[in-house]
């Protein structure tokens, strides 16, 4: 375990660097997360961000990128639920490292 500090608080991550304790999460330790993935968050990210939460909310699960993909293209619109748009915005993963920044935990299946 180990802890990043973030506004002058500091926050338990695991050995990977996700959250330990989900309710923690802002977006200030958002902006910071993403810093750490090397990410410069935009308006596109922050939806696919606010996406994850709602749907981990709802679910109590992190999408996998298949199921992912499919729930974004429904709701935020077809050109938007596409591997090549979500990779293009969380390179290292649309699951992984988009809800690493989300503050979720990592998707069941990923690696």
């Amino acid at each position: 375990m180990a802890n990043i500090e973030v506004g002058g608080k500091s926050y338990e991550t695991d050995e990977e660097g996700y959250l330990v304790n989900l309710a923690e999460w802002n977006p200030e330790v958002g902006v910071y997360l993403a810093g750490t993935e090397s990410v410069d968050l935009t308006d596109q990210h922050w939806e696919v961000i606010n996406f994850l939460r709602e749907y981990f909310e709802e679910y109590q699960i992190a999408p996998a990128v298949r199921v992912l993909t499919k729930a974004i293209g429904k709701k935020l619109g077809p050109e938007k639920g596409t591997s090549e748009y979500l990779y293009g915005l969380f390179p290292y993963g649309p699951g992984k490292q988009a809800c690493k920044i989300a503050g979720l935990p990592k998707p069941t299946g990923c690696v």
